[in-house]
């Protein structure tokens, strides 16, 4: 979730509100110093190398990394004749980034009309996250979106009752999942390999990966498409849930002590902008 997108605080959808006697802004943007070193490479070198980014929350949005015009390469920008108006902070400048033999139209920008309150971002440059070979934190590699201080994952051992079933069918029967509570979502059960009767799943071709868990494999139940999905391989961070598998309450039925669980509004991840369409090929390279 984070701050600005999906059910966050600052989103369009969020689920939750301020205590405050008016009404706020229809948009709020929160932009705060990221307090992480952060390179850019494109074009097989690193055009970008800072300790001072400041990171954008924007509704609807991704965080995006803003870096000083100081800390990027001498050279690797050049500016477009096109530029644009963003509703909140003016005029915007685009760049072709350009190293070594590679060159990429349209790929970095400069909010270069910023009103006073904006003045965070002034003489800064984000990078479209798609556009570049890849981004760096110290000597990590930073995969889908900049990383967000604010997306939170906890997960804890149950011995809550879940059945899953398709039709008179029980494919899935456990007192031992782990509950996944991830911001602004539901909670998501997942359940030990063991507890699911493989033999009602079939696999579907095609992964995609979550930038907070990893690479993400489905499965379809009958007639149910996607109806399950499990990590085979999750990250680090939550290995507890590799190789355990999740359904989908509003395509089949996922019964929790009793009790059958709907799938609450707002749940889906929708991909729009310059910094998701995120791809399972990120993950390389």
């Amino acid at each position: 979730m984070g701050l600005s997108w999906q059910q966050g605080p600052l989103a369009t959808a969020t689920i939750g509100r301020f205590l405050v006697p008016d009404p706020l802004p229809e948009r709020l943007l929160f932009a705060e110093p990221l307090r992480r070193r952060m390179r850019v490479k494109f074009g097989d070198r690193w055009i970008a190398d800072s300790a001072d980014v400041v990171l954008l929350h924007e509704p609807a949005r991704y965080p995006v990394a803003y870096f000083p015009i100081g800390d990027i390469v001498t050279g690797v920008l050049e500016a477009a004749e096109r530029t644009t108006q963003h509703r909140d902070l003016g005029e915007t400048t685009w760049y072709t980034v350009s190293a070594g033999d590679s060159s990429k139209a349209r790929s970095a920008w400069q909010h270069t009309a910023l009103p006073d309150h904006a003045g965070d971002l002034k003489g800064r440059v984000a990078f479209a996250w798609r556009a570049m070979d890849a981004f760096y934190e110290e000597d990590e590699r930073i995969v889908g979106h900049a990383a967000d201080a604010y997306h939170r994952i906890d997960i804890r051992q149950t011995s809550r009752h879940l059945i899953v079933r398709d039709g008179d069918r029980i494919v899935a029967e456990s007192t031992r999942p782990l509950a996944l509570y991830e911001s602004g979502f539901a909670p998501r059960w997942y359940v030990p390999r063991e507890d699911v009767d493989d033999s009602a799943l079939t696999t579907v071709e095609g992964q995609t990966f979550c930038p907070y868990k990893g690479l993400c494999s489905y499965w379809d139940i009958g007639d149910a498409r996607g109806a399950a999905w499990g990590y085979e391989d999750a990250w680090t961070e939550v290995r507890r849930i590799s190789g355990m598998i999740s359904f989908e309450p509003d395509k089949v039925e996922v019964e929790l002590d009793g009790t059958r669980l709907r799938l609450e509004p707002g749940q889906s991840v929708v991909s729009h902008g310059v910094d998701r369409d995120l791809t399972v090929e990120e993950l390389s390279g």
